[in-house]
Order: C-alpha cells, then structure tokens, then sequence
C-alpha cells in the first residue's frame, strides 16, 4: 500500500532522512519511533506530498506520490486521515459540528452527515460530549474528537504525529485503545511517538529510526532506542 524507495530529503545540505526504504501493507499498524530530529515528521510530510523527495520515491497503491498533478492533491490527500499532536480543532464549533465540518468540506450530504456523525462519536466514546465545545473537553476528549474527524470519511490510512504528546497517562491510554479499534475495523495506522508506553502497549510493528535512517523494524516490537 505504502511504499518509500530509497529516499533521501535535505534541506539544504542536511539530510532529514538518507535512503530510507520502507513498506505498509493494508490493514497495519505501524509505529515509528525515534528522538526528535530522526526524520518521522518528515516521512510523513513525503507520505502527504507536502514536500519532495530529494532522491527516491514514495508510491500509495503503486502511485509515484510526487508524480500527482496539483489538481490531484486533494483527492489523494483524502485517502489518508490525520491525527495532530495539538488536535487543530474550530474552537467555535461543537464536538459534533467539528467531524461534520470534515464531512461538509468533502462534499457530503446533509442525510449521511446525521447518520454518520453520532456512529463516530460513538466509536470514540464521545456520545455524551457531542454539544461540547473543545474549551469544555479534556485533552484527551479533544484528541478523540480529532481522531473522529480524521475517520470519518473513511479513509485508508490513519496518520497520527505524536498523537498522545499533550496527554496524560490515562488519555494516552484511550486514545490508543481507540486508535486499536480502527485498526481492526480495517484501517491502515502509522504512528510516530517519543513514548515508550504507547509503543510497548500497541505491541505491533515497530520502526525504529535514527538521523534520518531506519535502525530497526520489528514485526511485534517494543521500543529499544
């Protein structure tokens, strides 16, 4: 599904990342884990086309990535849903009118909004919250609102950047419980975090990364720096 070639980025004459060849097959759960400055945003930012390969390619189902025309962009971005580290929810909407703002902007109808919105809030256990503005949630309640968000135009592939970073450990662990229940509901995930706790708690394939370069890639890992 996912494949990067032999990619290098540099910015300038630094190299974020150097040769990395990496494949995610349908319905994984991958976590990509490293210190700051490893090269993990930037693997995504490549997967998003939000930036070039300075060698290489990135392909999503046999697609070169960077060969899409601009027009193409947002069609192809729609494939992949993303989970932020700050959340980057409206603060002037509700719960709610927060996921069906992502349904209304992919064109979806009225009928399918209402059908569909109360299932997602319920998939992230935030029934009860859905005419709660995010000032009124927990930090933890605004990321599953943003997790609700990024599923529900149904995307392949979930990519959460350090999706429990502002979380305490009881956040983090619903957060992950609720990122577990996509997966086997059939959806593609890639995570990249710092903390041990999520990697050892997911038990899945873990990549470990080190200045830009792949160190590691175990099927069922725990994180080993």
């Amino acid at each position: 599904m996912i494949y990067f070639d032999k990619v290098t980025k540099k910015y300038s004459d630094v190299a974020a990342l150097e040769g990395v060849t990496l494949s995610v097959a349908p319905k994984e759960f991958v976590s990509i884990v490293g210190h700051s400055g490893a090269g993990k945003t930037t693997l995504l930012k490549l997967l998003l086309a939000e930036e070039k390969p300075s060698e290489g390619n990135v392909f999503f189902e046999s697609v070169d990535v960077n060969d899409l025309p601009s027009s193409a962009l947002h069609h192809y971005r729609r494939k992949i849903g993303m989970v932020f580290q700050d959340f980057k929810l409206i603060p002037n909407k509700t719960a709610y009118e927060n996921i069906a703002f992502a349904m209304e902007a992919a064109g979806r109808s009225d009928d399918e909004i209402e059908s569909d919105v109360p299932y997602i809030l319920d998939l992230v256990n935030l029934a009860d919250k859905a005419h709660h503005f995010p000032s009124q949630l927990s930090g933890g309640e605004q990321q599953r609102i943003g997790i609700g968000r990024a599923i529900i135009n149904q995307p392949e592939v979930i990519i959460a950047d350090e999706p429990t970073g502002n979380l305490d450990p009881i956040n983090t662990y619903e957060v992950v419980e609720i990122l577990k229940k996509i997966n086997e509901l059939g959806t593609t995930v890639v995570i990249t975090t710092h903390n041990k706790g999520v990697v050892d708690a997911i038990g899945r394939r873990v990549v470990t990364m080190d200045r830009g370069k792949i160190v590691r890639d175990d099927a069922e890992g725990r994180y080993v720096l």
